[in-house]
């Protein structure tokens, strides 16, 4: 899987800076491409006996859909709802109303297609748990650096990657390319 990096200075949604920025706005266009990817994680997933899988959207929940299918369990996606990068790791993620009764019942496994510093499927679990559901696995296609699965890790819950590749990620005081007064730059 090619994946187009621009290098550079960027401001994360979990509040941290990056030297890295993955778009990924061309990863689904490609469905048939994708397709055996999706298959080699769903097959890993499968292993924590899951009931369901829940994916941050929007390319976490296209992820989700795509291994929910493969796996033949239900699938849910939780919508970003409030955001602040000028804080660390404050994006909160909420499931729809519609959603939240019966994903207290599930066995989830928590899914995004590029894990980061983990912002989004920190605060999908977040989510889960606060319905009472129960997150068994976090997985993605790839990961970037082990922030996220350190976090995880405190939590119990183990996280499972197709590849990872590691890209520089600052609390902004701690920030290189802020020492060095390299601007920020859009991730859009």
């Amino acid at each position: 899987m090619n994946l187009p990096v621009r290098e550079g200075h960027f401001l994360l949604e979990s509040g941290l800076h990056a030297e890295g920025w993955i778009d990924l706005d061309t990863l689904f266009l490609e469905p048939q491409e994708l397709a055996p990817h999706i298959a080699a994680l769903a097959a890993i997933i499968s292993r924590y006996q899951i009931s369901a899988v829940c994916g941050p959207l929007l390319g976490g929940a296209f992820v989700a859909q795509a291994i929910a299918n493969q796996l033949g369990v239900r699938f849910y996606y939780a919508e970003r709802v409030r955001s602040n990068p000028q804080e660390l790791f404050q994006a909160v993620y909420q499931l729809p109303n519609s959603q939240r009764a019966r994903a207290a019942t599930e066995r989830f496994a928590v899914v995004d297609d590029v894990i980061g510093a983990g912002s989004a499927v920190r605060a999908t679990v977040n989510e889960l748990t606060s319905v009472g559901a129960v997150t068994a696995v976090v997985g993605s296609l790839l990961a970037l650096g082990n922030r996220a699965e350190d976090h995880l890790s405190q939590l119990g819950i183990p996280m499972v990657t197709l590849g990872s590749r590691e890209i520089g990620m600052w609390e902004p005081e701690r920030c290189p390319q802020c020492k060095a007064g390299v601007p920020l730059q859009s991730v859009s």
